[in-house]
C-alpha cells in the first residue's frame, strides 16, 4: 500500500513544480526577456507582477518538496 501512496506523493510534486515553472516562465522570465530587448525601462506594474510571479512560483516548488517528505519506507 506505501507504494501507491508514494506515487501518488511524487505525482503531485511533480504537478506542483510543473505550474511553478510554467508561472516562473510566463509571469518572471517572459518579461524579462523582454525588457532586455526593448531597452526601455520597465513599468512599476509589470515590475511588481513579476516580482509576484517569480515568488509565487518559487513558494510552490518549496511546497512540493514538503509534500515529498511525505513518502513512506
Amino acid at each position: 500500500m506505501s507504494l501507491i501512496h508514494n506515487e501518488r506523493t511524487k505525482l503531485t510534486a511533480t504537478y506542483l513544480n510543473g505550474v511553478a515553472i510554467a508561472i516562473f516562465a510566463v509571469g518572471g522570465f517572459a518579461p524579462a526577456i523582454g525588457w532586455l530587448n526593448s531597452g526601455a525601462a520597465p513599468g512599476m506594474t509589470v515590475a511588481v507582477v513579476c516580482f509576484v510571479c517569480i515568488s509565487s512560483s518559487v513558494g510552490l516548488h518549496f511546497i512540493a518538496r514538503s509534500v515529498l517528505k511525505g513518502l513512506k519506507p
